[in-house]
């Protein structure tokens, strides 16, 4: 039992006879601790082994065991190893007294006692003895408050570095930009980490190359960072950032011995930033930044100015630290190469559907200069009207092209208004007609007896119905019946498209609206299409806030396609149609038009048409050409093309809106490129109209005229 501090010392005696033990008990009285009697060695055993004890005051000669044996035995154990025993006798004598100091006595008194004596010899022990307990006591807090101490120092770093890696998240995933990644990594360690940080990229061959860096100026109290190449940083840490990527591994370079100022770097040159630290480095870690089995640059970290080292806690921090980055910089080069390769697929779209409008602009002029002066022969007729259609497919192909890249990517923007669903629909039936005619198949059309409208782009929705239109058109047999009907339906408003056609099977079912999905996969491919016109219909709805189904029974039960837009009020009043031409009646006004195109075929084709309308046409092939023309014709009209040999179209529309001081010139951008940006480019550099190839000789007429 540990006596504590408000307890009393123990104080044992032991002798077989009770007499002196009522005596040494009333001596020991006036020092006012506990006084423990026992009246063999066996009886003092146990009490050594219940008790501590300031001291043991021992008879020598007791029956059974005797006071060296119990002596023995009491310092055998280790608890009691160096507890004081004074021998008690009457008979003393140099033997004696060798042998109960080679028991373990720390003194003699001898019987009869001399009480003050007594009482003075055991005192002295159990004031040592409270002294001890108290040294104890006293290491016994200093050791609990260093370990509380300890725990609370432990802690609060703990949470130092939660807040810290908390932080550094935070400024990782602020940005998927990589160059925003590296200064954000190069930033955030400094100065809880470091007193510097550096971080870089690799290439392929493992070298070194963007670099970011920060370090904390204490003069300004603020971190300062730069960035340049790493081959303009010090040899030294030039070299350890690449054997980082180069090797993948982790290195410790503590402590450094050689000069690793920044101010030795030399001076300012090209890459080479202007700002560096103005200290010298004392240690460093250097870490690859690892990321799915490869690296993808270094992460370094160096102490200096502040005399600080680099703990184990520390270093796994920084490690964590490191591992995070890595996949934030990873995500970042991700996002950067899909963005680089969603521009390339962008640019490829766009030049292909140039490269593909272009030849479709004079074959278009040649079907309507056959339709003018071609012989009334039915084969003829018939042959044209052939060329008419399949140059419409070829036009709905490479608009849905380009259509399904620019809504997946999201560069579409919806133009909203307050619209009769009648006028959507009137404008998807007209575009499908042509189509459905050639196939001779019966079209039924069912609106509302009562106006309903929405809020959508009417140039949009007529696209989604004009595709489910035409769908239903191929896949349903010659002669089939196709059914468009509209309905009211609690708030929405409802449009059914069905067929009697081929019908779809129960595996396309859930991925009829994916892209270059196409029910009919066999050799023939009768259909024809790309698989991306129902792709085009899902993502428009979606963009409306609404939603598309499809049903079938099954193959050769035909399919319905239900399209579900969310309605507006009745009293909600149409505004007036935004988009599309407005097919003005064509008037007997005849123009000078100037005609530019590179593609000569083009060029004539349209000029030739224009003849034949009474206008006087001439044509130019070069940006040079189209300049000098109009300073010779005066146009009032100026059809030109975008891509032209020595300027181009903008080049060319800037200069002609420079050189002529006629406000009432039309200039018209008439081009293979179609996209947004391609139309506010066109705006910019002073174009009226901006057509996209192949454009119909009615619609031409028909915007003429609106200038006119």
């Amino acid at each position: 039992m540990t006596m504590t501090v408000t307890e009393k010392a123990n104080i044992l005696v032991v002798d077989d006879l009770p007499e002196k033990l009522l005596v040494y008990r009333t001596v020991l009285e006036e020092l006012g601790q506990n006084v423990v009697a026992a009246f063999s060695g066996a009886e003092a055993l146990k009490q050594v082994l219940l008790y501590d004890f300031a001291v043991i005051l021992l008879d020598v000669n007791m029956p059974d065991m005797d006071g060296f044996e119990t002596a023995s035995l009491i310092r055998s154990r280790k608890k009691s190893m160096h507890t004081p025993i004074i021998f008690v006798t009457a008979q003393l004598d140099e033997m004696r007294a060798v042998q109960g100091y080679a028991h373990g006595a720390v003194d003699y008194i001898l019987a009869p006692i001399a009480p003050e004596v007594f009482r003075a010899k055991v005192k002295v022990f159990v004031d040592l003895f409270h002294m001890n307990q108290q040294i104890k006591r006293q290491a016994e807090e200093s050791i609990a408050l260093a370990e509380e101490q300890a725990k609370r120092a432990a802690a609060e770093e703990a949470n130092r570095s939660s807040a810290f890696l908390a932080r550094a998240s935070t400024v990782l995933a602020n940005s998927m930009h990589f160059e925003a990644t590296l200064r954000g990594l190069a930033r955030v360690a400094v100065p809880f980490l470091a007193d510097l940080s550096l971080v870089c990229l690799a290439n392929e061959t493992g070298q070194p190359t963007d670099l970011e860096w920060a370090w904390f100026d204490p003069l300004a109290d603020k971190t300062e960072q730069a960035s340049g190449d790493a081959q303009h940083l010090p040899g030294w840490f030039a070299r350890a950032i690449e054997n980082a990527c180069k090797s993948g591994q982790r290195e410790i370079l503590s402590p450094i011995a050689h000069d690793t100022s920044f101010l030795a770097a030399g001076p300012a040159e090209p890459g080479r930033p202007n700002r560096y630290p103005n200290f010298s480095v004392t240690s460093a870690v250097v870490l690859p930044l690892n990321a799915r089995g490869r690296t993808l640059g270094s992460f370094m970290l160096a102490l200096g100015q502040s005399n600080r080292e680099f703990s184990q806690d520390r270093l796994r921090l920084v490690e964590d630290l490191a591992s995070r980055a890595s996949i934030a910089l990873d995500n970042a080069l991700l996002l950067r190469d899909i963005q680089k390769a969603d521009r390339r697929k962008d640019e490829f779209l766009a030049m292909l559907a140039h490269e593909l409008r272009n030849p479709l602009a004079p074959i278009c002029n040649a079907v309507e200069i056959m339709r003018r002066v071609g012989p009334a022969q039915p084969d003829l007729e018939r042959a044209r009207d052939v060329i008419d259609r399949q140059l419409n497919n070829l036009t709905r192909l490479v608009d849905d092209l380009l259509d399904v890249s620019r809504i997946t990517s999201g560069k579409v923007r919806l133009k909203l208004e307050t619209l009769d669903v009648a006028v959507a629909v009137a404008s998807a039936v007209e575009t499908s007609r042509p189509l459905i005619e050639s196939r001779r198949q019966m079209l039924s059309v069912s609106l509302p007896s009562v106006p309903v409208r929405v809020r959508a782009d009417q140039t949009r929705l007529a696209q989604v119905l004009a595709n489910l239109l035409n769908n239903a058109a191929k896949y349903t047999q010659e002669a089939g019946h196709i059914w468009l009907d509209v309905s009211a339906e609690d708030t929405d408003v409802v449009f059914r498209v069905r067929d009697n056609g081929a019908g779809i099977a129960a595996d396309v079912l859930p991925c009829i609206f994916d892209l270059f999905t196409q029910a009919d996969q066999s050799l023939d491919r009768a259909q024809g299409g790309l698989g991306i016109g129902l792709t085009l219909v899902r993502r428009l709805v979606e963009m409306h806030h609404g939603s598309v189904q499809a049903i079938s029974k099954g193959p050769g039960q035909g399919s319905e396609f239900v399209v579900r837009l969310a309605a507006l009020a009745e009293d909600v009043p149409a505004e007036a149609p935004r988009n599309g031409f407005v097919h003005t009646p064509a008037v007997d006004l005849k123009r000078r038009i100037l005609v530019v195109d590179d593609n000569m075929d083009t060029a004539e084709s349209l000029a030739m048409l224009m003849r034949y309308d009474g206008h006087e046409v001439r044509t130019a092939h070069d940006g040079l050409a189209a300049l000098q023309a109009f300073k010779v014709f005066s146009p009032e009209v100026v059809i030109l093309d975008i891509g032209l040999p020595h300027l181009d179209g903008y080049e060319v529309a800037r200069r002609l809106r420079d050189q002529s001081r006629r406000g009432d010139v039309l200039l018209a951008a008439l081009t293979g490129y179609g996209n947004e940006e391609d139309q506010v480019r066109s705006q910019a550099a002073g174009f009226d109209l901006h057509l996209v190839k192949p454009v119909r000789i009615e619609a031409l007429r028909s915007l003429l005229a609106s200038h006119g």
